[in-house]
C-alpha cells in the first residue's frame, strides 16, 4: 500500500494537530474525478494521465490539501529544498520547525509534522519553469532510488508551490499528515 502523505495548510500548530483524528486525515476521502472511470475503461492513457495528476484541492474537511504517495516531508522535501535554495540539509534539519511533531497516533503510524517556514517560502517562490528545472535532478537522488519520473515530480513541485502560496495568502503554515 505504501505511506500516504497529505500536505496541508493550517492557521496554527493546534489546528494542524487536530487533523490527526479526522476520518481519512486532512484529505479525507478524495472524490472521484469525473471522466477517469471512462478513460480507464477505454484504455485512454493520455486521458488517464491527465485526470490522475496530483493536485491541490479543498478536502471534505474544508482544508486545502495535496495528497501524494512517496514524497516524504523530512528527507525528500529537504532534498528538494536543497536543490531549490542551495542550503545544505544539515542546516535545513537544524531549523526549529523542520519536521517538528505536532501530533501522533497509533505508536507513530499517524503523524502530523510541520514544514519549516523557510521551506514554505522556498516553495512559494517556485515558478512552473523552476519546477521543471529542479524535477530532473530531484528524480535522480538517492531518496528516489536514483530515478523517478521527472515530469510527475515537476507536477508535485508545482502543486506544493501552489499550496505554499495559498498558505501565505491565508497567513497559514504548511504541515504534513503521514499515515503508514
Amino acid at each position: 500500500m505504501g505511506v500516504l502523505y497529505d500536505y496541508f495548510t493550517a492557521a496554527s500548530d493546534e489546528d494542524a494537530a487536530a487533523t490527526i483524528d479526522l476520518r481519512g486525515g486532512p484529505g479525507g476521502a478524495e472524490p472521484p474525478r469525473p471522466g477517469l472511470l471512462e478513460a480507464l475503461r477505454a484504455g485512454d492513457q493520455e486521458a488517464i494521465r491527465r485526470l490522475a495528476r496530483v493536485r491541490m484541492r479543498l478536502s471534505e474537511h474544508g482544508l486545502h490539501v495535496l495528497s501524494v504517495k512517496g514524497i516524504d516531508p523530512v528527507v525528500q522535501v529537504a532534498t528538494l529544498e536543497e536543490l531549490l535554495t542551495g542550503v545544505d540539509t544539515e542546516t535545513l534539519f537544524a531549523r526549529p520547525r523542520a519536521a517538528a511533531l505536532v501530533a501522533e497516533r497509533f505508536g507513530g503510524e499517524q503523524l502530523v509534522l510541520t514544514l519549516a517556514d523557510e521551506t514554505q517560502r522556498a516553495l512559494a517562490e517556485v515558478t512552473p519553469q523552476r519546477a521543471a528545472e529542479v524535477a530532473d535532478p530531484w528524480s535522480r537522488t538517492e531518496e528516489f532510488g536514483g530515478y523517478a519520473d521527472p515530469e510527475a515530480l515537476a507536477e508535485v513541485v508545482g502543486e506544493l508551490a501552489r499550496l505554499a502560496r495559498h498558505a501565505d495568502e491565508q497567513q497559514h503554515r504548511l504541515y504534513c499528515w503521514v499515515c503508514v
